[in-house]
């Protein structure tokens, strides 16, 4: 893992209408992501944890532009620019065209399910080099070489060059999730996006595929961000961990110490359901778009257990209590 950062974000928010619908009032918002800033080094895997409906996946799509952020920015450490007159970072929100495109095959996005990601109609081959064909043909790579690269990248996440012409349809939801990574690993990326590859996965299989992204982070010297709603997941798989709950980071600290010495009620929360803990049952999804419309005081108050009259009323900061751990909690500071 090296100290140079890779991608960094700072300060960004994003916030939606409450209500959807070509009727609907305009006026009221969920804040999805408030002020988050975290960075991912070169060959690091940081994790973004928490309950559906905390902001995970909305982070990720701005990181990629699927939506655009409301303020903030995204920095990105362009190495083919590294060396000319400017540093090689880039701001990813004045990026546009080629240049965005050319972002996007450096930061690759693995979704959540394989099934609905995969075009059923088109064969493992077309699935793989559909987006890719273009901009790789611009390179130089002829048709014979893709595909060999396309049957190399398959061999290399556990398939083989003979599921080429097979159809999505045909595999596992374990095997469709190598066919999800392998594409995204064709335009051989800086930064792998992986948003909950593993939650729909029977258990023995979640181990398999995180063995594999571990396996091609050691080849291949890529990042990862990594999100997930199990904290024991990603505090296996991840350098370091940032913890979310109504688009703030409540904890971030590297994924031993946190495992270890969780500090705030809500990591502990997470920790305590993980085990199968009954009574840290979580919020349905209607129950933290209500809570989010009040902007006064701690966001977790409602839930902790430890809170006082001032973490009702007062917002905490997130502070760092010791080197690389930061922790948004009045009774902390």
């Amino acid at each position: 893992m090296s100290n140079m950062s890779l991608l960094t974000v700072k300060n960004l928010r994003k916030r939606f209408n409450l209500e959807a619908g070509f009727f609907a009032r305009f006026g009221k918002f969920v804040n999805a992501v408030n002020d988050i800033s975290f960075s991912i080094g070169k060959n690091e895997a940081y994790g973004l944890v928490g309950e559906s409906g905390c902001g995970k996946t909305t982070t990720a799509r701005l990181l990629v532009r699927m939506y655009e952020a409301d303020s903030g920015q995204i920095l990105f450490y362009d190495g083919d620019n590294a060396g000319t007159a400017d540093t090689g970072i880039v701001d990813v929100s004045m990026l546009k065209k080629d240049a965005l495109q050319n972002y996007r095959e450096k930061v690759r996005y693995v979704f959540q399910d394989p099934a609905r990601s995969l075009n059923p109609r088109m064969s493992v081959y077309e699935v793989l080099v559909s987006g890719c064909r273009k901009p790789l043909r611009k390179k130089g790579v002829k048709e014979k070489e893709l595909r060999e690269k396309a049957a190399a990248i398959l061999e290399e996440v556990g398939l083989g060059a003979v599921d080429l012409e097979k159809r999505p349809s045909e595999f596992s939801g374990g095997q469709r999730q190598r066919i999800s990574i392998a594409r995204a690993l064709l335009m051989e990326p800086e930064l792998l996006i992986c948003d909950e590859v593993v939650s729909a996965l029977d258990v023995s299989i979640q181990g398999q595929i995180l063995n594999l992204l571990l396996d091609i982070s050691k080849k291949r010297n890529i990042s990862f961000l990594f999100i997930a709603h199990d904290l024991k997941v990603a505090c296996y798989f991840c350098d370091r961990i940032g913890v979310m709950y109504k688009g703030e980071l409540m904890e971030e600290a590297p994924a031993a110490y946190l495992y270890k010495k969780a500090m705030h009620p809500y990591t502990k929360l997470l920790f305590s359901s993980a085990a199968g803990n009954k009574e840290t049952a979580c919020l349905t999804e209607t129950g933290h778009i209500e809570k989010r419309k009040n902007t006064l005081g701690c966001s977790f108050a409602p839930r902790c257990p430890h809170a006082l009259d001032r973490c009702r009323n007062e917002h905490p900061q997130l502070t760092e209590k010791n080197s690389g751990h930061l922790v948004r909690c009045l009774n902390l500071i």
